[in-house]
C-alpha cells in the first residue's frame, strides 16, 4: 500500500504548489499526459544529434558494465529507445498514450515492455535510467517520490541525464524547473555515489533544438572513485 500511495503521488496534479505561480499550470503528470494525447513528442532532446549522443554514451555503458536489465522511468514516445542497445527493458511513463505508442512501436521485441506508473510493482534492474525527466518535475513531492523510486529500483547503477542546478526554465516555461538533484542523492541516498560524469557534447547556447543543459551522471552503490569526461 505504501508503494501504491507513492506512485499515485507521482500522478497527482498538485495545484496547491503550482497554481498561480505557474500561470495555471496544473501539474507535471497532467502536462505530459495532455502533451502526448494531443500528438506531442518527447521533445528535441530525444531527436537529432542530442539523441545520437545519448545513445552512444548509454550503449557503451551497458556494454562495458555488462548490464543485463534496465528500467527507465519516463520512456516517453520511444524515439530515444529506438537507438538503444539494451538487454531486458521495462519503460514506465505517466502518460498512457506514450505507453501505447511504445507498445506499438516495439511490438515485435519480446525483451521490451512498457507500463504506466500506476502499475509499478517493485521491479528491480541492474540499472535504472532517468533521461530528460528530473527538470520537468515541478512539484517538490513529485520530485521526491520519483527520486526514491529511481534509486530504490536499481541493484547496481542509476544513470541520470539532467541539468544539475537550481533555477526556473528559460522564458519562465511552466513545465521546467531545474534542480541540483545530486544534493538530494547525497542527503537521501548516501550509499549511492557519483562515480562518473559526462559533459554534454552539445551544450545549450540559446537553442533547445541544438543544445541541452543536461549532462550524464552515473551513480553506483558503494563506489568511491569518480571520473569526469
Amino acid at each position: 500500500m505504501a508503494m501504491l500511495t507513492l506512485v499515485r503521488s507521482l500522478l497527482r496534479p498538485l495545484r496547491r504548489l503550482t497554481g498561480d505561480r505557474q500561470g495555471g499550470f496544473e501539474g507535471s503528470a497532467l502536462y505530459w499526459q495532455r502533451r502526448y494525447k494531443t500528438g506531442g513528442t518527447s521533445g528535441p532532446g530525444s531527436y537529432g544529434d542530442l539523441a545520437l549522443f545519448k545513445a552512444e554514451i548509454l550503449n557503451d555503458f551497458v556494454s562495458t558494465e555488462n548490464v543485463k536489465s534496465v528500467i527507465e522511468f519516463g520512456c516517453g514516445d520511444g524515439h530515444q529507445l529506438s537507438l538503444a542497445k539494451y538487454p531486458a527493458y521495462i519503460g514506465y511513463d505517466v502518460s498512457p498514450d506514450a505507453v501505447r505508442m511504445c507498445q506499438e512501436r516495439f511490438s515485435g521485441d519480446p525483451l521490451k515492455s512498457f507500463k504506466v506508473m500506476q502499475s509499478y510493482a517493485h521491479e528491480l534492474a541492474d540499472a535504472t535510467l532517468s533521461l530528460d525527466v528530473i527538470y520537468h518535475l515541478i512539484e517538490d513531492e513529485t520530485f521526491q517520490k520519483y527520486m526514491e523510486i529511481l534509486f530504490d529500483s536499481s541493484t547496481r547503477w542509476v544513470v541520470v541525464y539532467s541539468s544539475n542546478f537550481e533555477g526556473a526554465g528559460d522564458n519562465h516555461a511552466s513545465h521546467v524547473r531545474h534542480r541540483e538533484f545530486t544534493r538530494w542523492v547525497q542527503i537521501h541516498r548516501p550509499d549511492w555515489l557519483l562515480v562518473r560524469t559526462v559533459s554534454n557534447r552539445f551544450p545549450f547556447r540559446g537553442d533547445y533544438e541544438t543544445g541541452s543543459q543536461a549532462d550524464f551522471f552515473f551513480f553506483r552503490k558503494g563506489e568511491a572513485s569518480q571520473d569526469k569526461e
